[in-house]
């Protein structure tokens, strides 16, 4: 089998323009065309949308990851052209990848196998420089502000509570943090600060909830960025540079059109990680692709206990989106991993550590089903390796929950491979539901996080250390309980520690930093020793992506 870039890099592409046209009705003057392949969609071509019907939205989540891979984000684009090869006009609505994984550990997010988003090179890389916008506008705010401490203060800004900090879209564990300002007073006033990576920013955030150029700049002003000495917030407004900063966010803003290999259209706009942040593509994408296909899907990141509470809970409750159905995506490889087996022996049937493992899916299921209120459908994401056993076994156990499920190939074979998978979603979808919160507007913070955490993680409470209750509490009482919460945890377990697989319960979520995302309007509630910028792992990506001398990519997975 060739490699995901290989099979990308001889795939026969569309002109966006022509894609556009043929697939969408959309005319060549409302596009803003970045090379053949991608473009993006005007602002002005979105507003005349509004009074279209809304098509039905599919959400794509999956098992807790594994190190053995799952494959949601190609189970999206696969189950996109399965759904297109049945009948219905669809897109692919999906976050941009981040350059921190595509260099680290995990590599690329446009898919795999026959199931990709092209130009993949340029989907994983530096695409329309929307990352690069997002980060321009975060550091710019981030220089006002030592700008504004060094010539003389006027905002009395206490420097000891500064909590805006720097980014960059690259895993770097030294920039976390920093001592800035060093080298005698014309190079600033010295205080410690710090680097989070671009998709934990809450410009990130604000880029994918806003709804408009009106709406971003507001919310780029309500930016809280320190407090003053007599503990009052001090805002990007204050700074004067909440319009500059919605200036280099005006092109970026709009939604990015490319194609899947099967030529399905493919809205690829914003990237928030959901370990992080609230692992959402933007709420201008998804509401654009609604207006232009019969069937949107859409993922949200990582398992269904970070990625879809979070789709609901943050971008549903701000935007009034409603998915109409949920896949979850889980593979025999992942769940015998949950199951206790390790990574060099998943090759081998092992129906034991299957069964095991089956707990983790069961608990997924349950959620999406039970708490989040979805109709759900179980895809299994096929590997070589298993085998009939292990299926009759997954399909038995899974069907005794009263969920159906689905044996997708569409690594192997394309859109053709998902078809049944496209089936039953259809079937699902075709079906009244009612989705719901894990928590209401009215519930304290402290309720919220409790909820999150025994509802959704199976942990029996929440603990916190004095100061960051008072925190919380604070922040309560200063009116922001109402808000939703985001919480930054582990993306490996329910828990907070990354080494407890399955399904573990009785566990509690430790916070030990709270931030508020006064512009994104929720609260970040930092668990266990997760971190806002990653580190690079022993042996990166980076060290097999290569240019060869007639200037083709090789090594981008």
């Amino acid at each position: 089998m060739p490699s995901d870039i290989d099979i990308a890099q001889n795939a026969r592409l569309q002109r966006i323009t022509d894609l556009a046209r043929d697939r969408l009705g959309i005319a060549d003057e409302h596009l803003v065309p970045y090379g053949h392949y991608k473009a993006k969609l005007s602002l002005d071509y979105l507003r005349s949308l509004e009074s279209r019907p809304d098509g039905k939205l599919v959400l794509v989540t999956a098992i807790t990851p594994t190190p053995a891979g799952e494959g949601k984000t190609t189970t999206t684009v696969g189950l996109g052209d399965a759904l297109n090869r049945i009948g219905r006009k669809t897109i692919v609505a999906l976050r941009e990848p981040s350059l921190g994984p595509v260099f680290g550990m995990k590599g690329g997010a446009a898919g795999g196998g026959h199931a990709q988003v092209v130009p993949m090179e340029d989907i994983n890389l530096h695409f329309t420089g929307d990352f690069a916008a997002i980060a321009l506008a975060n550091n710019l705010l981030a220089a006002a502000i030592d700008n504004h401490v060094h010539h003389g203060n006027a905002l009395d800004i206490d420097v000891r509570r500064i909590g805006f900090k720097r980014v960059m879209d690259m895993n770097d564990r030294a920039l976390r943090h920093i001592t800035a300002g060093l080298g005698g007073p014309g190079n600033g006033v010295p205080r410690e600060d710090g680097f989070d990576i671009v998709v934990a920013s809450e410009v990130m955030a604000i880029f994918c909830l806003a709804t408009s150029l009106a709406d971003l700049k507001q919310r780029l002003g309500n930016i809280v960025v320190a407090e003053t000495r007599s503990r009052l917030p001090v805002r990007a407004r204050d700074l004067k540079v909440h319009g500059a900063m919605a200036v280099l966010l005006k092109d970026a803003f709009a939604p990015n059109l490319v194609q899947t290999l099967e030529h399905t259209p493919a809205i690829l706009h914003g990237g928030p990680f959901a370990n992080i942040a609230h692992g959402c593509n933007s709420v201008l994408a998804t509401k654009t692709a609604l207006k232009l296909a019969d069937v949107v899907v859409t993922e949200a990141g990582f398992g269904a206990d970070l990625g879809a509470e979070k789709f609901l809970d943050i971008k549903c409750r701000k935007s009034g989106l409603r998915p109409d159905a949920a896949v979850i995506v889980a593979t025999v490889r992942a769940l015998k991993h949950h199951g206790g087996a390790a990574l060099a022996e998943l090759g081998r049937e092992d129906l034991g550590a299957l069964e095991r493992g089956l707990d983790n899916l069961r608990r997924h299921v349950d959620n999406v089903r039970g708490v989040y209120g979805l109709p759900c459908v179980v895809a299994v994401n096929h590997f070589s390796a298993d085998t009939d056993a292990e299926h009759a076994l997954l399909r038995e156990r899974v069907r005794s929950w009263g969920v159906p499920i689905a044996l997708a190939r569409h690594w192997a074979e394309g859109g053709a491979g998902a078809e049944d998978l496209a089936r039953e979603v259809v079937r699902l979808f075709e079906q009244p539901s009612t989705p719901r919160f894990v928590y209401d507007d009215d519930d304290t913070l402290w309720e919220k996080l409790r909820k999150v955490a025994t509802r959704v993680y199976g942990a029996a409470g929440v603990e916190a250390p004095a100061a960051v209750r008072a925190r919380i509490e604070h922040l309560q009482a200063e009116g922001y309980g109402r808000w939703p919460i985001c919480i930054a945890k582990t993306q490996y377990s329910f828990s907070t520690d990354a080494k407890r697989r399955g399904a573990p319960e009785g566990h509690v979520l430790d916070v030990r930093e709270v931030r508020l995302a006064a512009g994104a309007e929720f609260i970040v509630m930092v668990c266990g020793d997760v971190m806002t910028m990653p580190g690079l792992p022993k042996t990166p990506a980076a060290e097999v992506i290569d240019l060869t001398e007639d200037g083709r990519v090789v090594g981008l997975f």
